[in-house]
């Protein structure tokens, strides 16, 4: 049989490289794209969380400590968003728990600074290769007639689309999680927008109005505002 006689197709497999020390950053990226790989590099917690959202990665390497926001808490949003993309922490520390702390949130592996390239390599092959033969589990939460799907960011009642963003799935996700349960501002706020928000408290408010406006529309009202309190998620 002839050598050209089968055809190979390869597909490029993309990594997200979040890293705030740019010349570590740069290597990474020059080494990885010469080894095959398409990457995309972000140096701070908040780009990075941006640019995983906006993109299809399979892989992220994750520096834990990043500026405006660390890769630990980068990670639980990753996590909370869904649970296939593998994730290889970055730390120039040696310190156990943070190391124990990123794999309970979820993170595949770690390796710690200064590190081997051909290492590293080994462990985004394994890292890809487990990703690989992970069957899917569909993680659906359902409300009344309002079924959301955490992995696919999928949410749909009696049987209609709903497009939402990002934060409006997550204020979602909140409220689905902690049904006929009321909450206060100050409790969304520190749930959604994390402990460190210090802009005005009306921004729930704005976003319960989105809510509102693409699922009650499409039914009986879920989202309830208790007078002087917060808000519920109930039936009617």
């Amino acid at each position: 049989m002839k050598e050209n006689s089968r055809m190979v197709i390869k597909l490029t497999q993309r990594i997200l490289i979040v890293e705030d020390e740019p010349q570590i950053a740069r290597v990474l990226q020059l080494e990885l794209e010469f080894e095959g790989y398409e990457t995309k590099v972000t140096h701070t917690g908040t780009d990075g969380l941006i640019a995983y959202r906006e993109g299809v990665w399979d892989l992220i390497l994750l520096d834990i400590m990043l500026p405006e926001m660390n890769g630990l808490d980068v990670l639980k949003r990753i996590r909370k968003d869904e649970r296939m993309t593998p994730v290889i922490l970055l730390t120039a520390k040696s310190d156990v728990k943070d190391k124990v702390e990123g794999l309970d949130l979820g993170a595949n592996d770690y390796i710690t600074k200064p590190f081997e390239f051909d290492e590293l390599l080994a462990r985004i092959r394994v890292a890809l290769r487990f990703s690989k033969n992970v069957t899917p589990i569909s993680n659906e939460v359902t409300f009344a007639d309002l079924i959301v799907n955490e992995d696919t960011r999928d949410v749909t009642r009696a049987g209609k689309s709903i497009d939402l963003t990002p934060r409006e799935f997550d204020l979602l996700m909140h409220f689905m999680r902690h049904p006929k349960m009321v909450q206060s501002r100050e409790q969304l706020l520190n749930a959604v927008w994390g402990f460190d928000y210090y802009g005005d408290t009306n921004v729930v408010d704005v976003y319960i109005r989105y809510l509102r406006q693409k699922i009650d529309s499409l039914g009986s009202p879920l989202f309830h505002t208790v007078r002087g309190v917060g808000y519920v998620m109930k039936e009617s």
